[in-house]
């Protein structure tokens, strides 16, 4: 661990100009959150939460495969204070006191990266030209065998074999690029908080309802996303003893495509705060009109020394 936390005030709430634009392009917001059993909420007597304390943290960014202003541009900074609003509703209270804090919060986002295509990969294209050639080759025996021509069937099962070769060649390609575009979707499965999704649809589903449910996954998990997560640690805890105890997590995604993260971002958090710090009971997707943020100066604590 670093010899300092860089932890920042979650906002400086009157400096900044907030305002939700519904006019924008409905689009499905996925939302995943969990909570340890170390971690329950105290209800007040008029039923809303008892505050509690936090402090920011930078967890870092997670850059796409392409450029992308929207998001490129966008600082730590704005992104944790475009959260505090959110978290401010659910009784989150941003600290400046180290030494009294009840939660760190780390704060990662960025934009995933789907699996190349792959009928457009190097496998896929070298199987279909492998297809190609052992077709030709069969045709030319065929066409020796009716002749009788044995010169010309030599030929022919010389270029059948060469191209049972190059048929087995990018079939074990195919096969491998399968394995890694697997892998990649597992990964952003984890990422993303869709392991409820995914561990619901493995098995052969073919030819069943589940199996067009394994496709909308795999449609959405193979399309560049934009995401945040926030990651709330006991802060005392950590503070003084060093130790992780991770209370809540909190997952919240949009696709990329027709969208803009600074500008998409104030809607997603809004609707992902209802789980902030509870238990979603595995993903949740909902349709939500996204926001328009005018992010104002922001302030920082500056880096606190570990003590």
């Amino acid at each position: 661990m670093k010899s300092c936390f860089q932890l920042w005030i979650g906002a400086c709430l009157a400096c900044t100009s907030y305002a939700f634009d519904t006019g924008g392009a409905n689009d499905i917001t996925a939302v995943s959150g969990r909570t340890s059993k170390d971690y329950v909420r105290v209800k007040e007597a008029n039923g809303s939460f008892a505050p509690e304390s936090y402090m920011f943290a930078n967890g870092g960014v997670w850059s796409g495969a392409m450029k992308d202003a929207s998001i490129d541009k966008v600082t730590f900074l704005n992104v944790a204070h475009t959260i505090a609003y959110p978290l401010a509703n659910q009784n989150y209270i941003p600290s400046k006191e180290p030494k009294t804090a009840k939660l760190l919060i780390m704060v990662y986002w960025g934009t995933t990266r789907a699996p190349e295509d792959a009928t457009e990969s190097g496998g896929y294209v070298n199987l279909q030209k492998a297809n190609g050639t052992l077709d030709t080759a069969q045709t030319m025996m065929k066409s020796a065998m009716a002749s009788k021509d044995g010169e010309a069937m030599l030929v022919a099962s010389k270029a059948v074999n060469q191209a049972d070769d190059q048929l087995t060649s990018a079939m074990a390609m195919v096969t491998a690029e399968n394995r890694k575009r697997d892998e990649d979707d597992f990964t952003n499965v984890k990422l993303l908080g869709y392991d409820s999704w995914w561990e619901s649809t493995q098995g052969d589903k073919r030819g069943t309802a589940m199996a067009i449910e394994r496709q909308d996954l795999l449609d959405e998990i193979e399309e560049n996303r934009y995401f945040v997560i926030l990651m709330a640690y006991d802060f005392q805890l950590l503070w003084k003893e060093k130790k992780h105890n991770l209370l809540w997590e909190t997952r919240f995604s949009i696709r990329q495509r027709h969208h803009d993260f600074d500008k998409d971002l104030p809607a997603m958090a809004q609707f992902a705060s209802q789980y902030f710090g509870q238990d979603s009971d595995g993903l949740v997707h909902k349709a939500i009109p996204l926001g328009r943020v005018e992010i104002g100066d922001v302030k920082s604590l500056g880096p606190v020394p570990d003590k």
